[in-house]
């Protein structure tokens, strides 16, 4: 029987302190936890996914190096079948600048970009620039991105309903580019998170949205997490189909969590009874979106 890919289409990796004094700083005031200092480099991440049965890993570019996509890019160089890489969007570049570099990195080897609101130039004391806003970068690295077939995944850290409309702008200002949402969108167990979870709901009528299945800790819910899976994932399965979702662990930080990385995907994997979708959702829709990974590692088969 053949194995399917186990793919985790959200994780960060930093330089360990040894790397970072070696030609890996981190970006000023941006230095990782103390606890997960030393475990968020690369060779800890492919240890890591051997012992959990991951076949390969989609890395996001951590704030960490915020702009400095050196780290990431060494770790796909020297592992090219286990990783690829989602760079960080910097909106403080003009329109040809952010243009090129996009296009730059992507020859490098990067198959997504991550746009950061918080990124953005603060408008008063409450919101930030909109990601959308006519003739600047972002847009325009939105726009390119559908030329490239490049998904775009949106970090929401602050709720979705902060940036909804937003992404409602994006959505109409390029219908051909893929947009990723974070974290179930960042749609938290309290009042505000369930109303912005039902206009999640509703963007499943854009074909082009697809939801990460990832960080289930960021939704304050406890391990083994039974809210997640009835409140969040069914209803998502239901609206959006196992081709528009894609499992995430949010490594390393999954490491603090009681079911720890390989748990964790199990967790989601048992989640989901019909073979098809839990391949879909493992695996099958990150290679969709960012292309094939490398061959299966060596893992039990039914």
């Amino acid at each position: 029987m053949t194995t399917k890919l186990i793919i985790d289409s959200h994780l960060h990796i930093w330089a360990n302190s040894v790397e970072a004094s070696h030609g890996f700083p981190y970006a000023e005031g941006q230095e990782p936890p103390e606890s997960l200092a030393e475990v968020g480099c690369a060779s800890y991440l492919l240890q890591s996914m051997h012992e959990s049965g991951v076949d390969g890993a989609l890395i996001v570019q951590p704030i960490n190096h915020k702009f400095d996509h050196s780290y990431v890019l060494s770790a796909i160089k020297a592992h090219p079948t286990q990783f690829k890489g989602m760079l960080l969007h910097n909106p403080s570049l003009s329109v040809e600048d952010a243009v090129s570099t996009l296009e730059d990195l992507v020859l490098k080897g990067f198959v997504g970009v991550r746009f950061n609101p918080y990124l953005w130039p603060k408008v008063g004391t409450q919101s930030w620039k909109p990601m959308s806003t006519p003739g600047e970068g972002g847009l325009a690295v939105y726009q390119r991105c559908a030329e490239l077939k490049i998904p775009v995944g949106i970090m929401c850290f602050q709720g979705l309903e902060i940036h909804y409309d937003d992404v409602l702008e994006l959505l109409k200002a390029s219908p051909q580019t893929t947009m990723v949402l974070d974290h179930f969108g960042f749609t938290s167990f309290t009042p505000q998170g369930d109303q912005a979870f039902q206009k999640l709901l509703k963007l499943a009528v854009y074909p082009q949205v697809v939801v990460k299945i990832s960080a289930l800790f960021r939704l304050n819910d406890e391990a083994p997490y039974k809210r997640v899976k009835t409140e969040r994932f069914d209803p998502l399965l239901t609206a959006f189909g196992a081709g528009r979702l894609m499992f995430g662990s949010d490594y390393p930080f999954v490491l603090e969590q009681t079911s720890g990385y390989g748990g964790t995907k199990e967790l989601v994997s048992s989640w989901i009874e019909d073979k098809a979708a839990e391949d879909l959702i493992m695996g099958g829709t990150a290679q969709r979106l960012f292309g094939a990974w490398g061959s299966p590692s060596v893992r039990a088969t039914e």
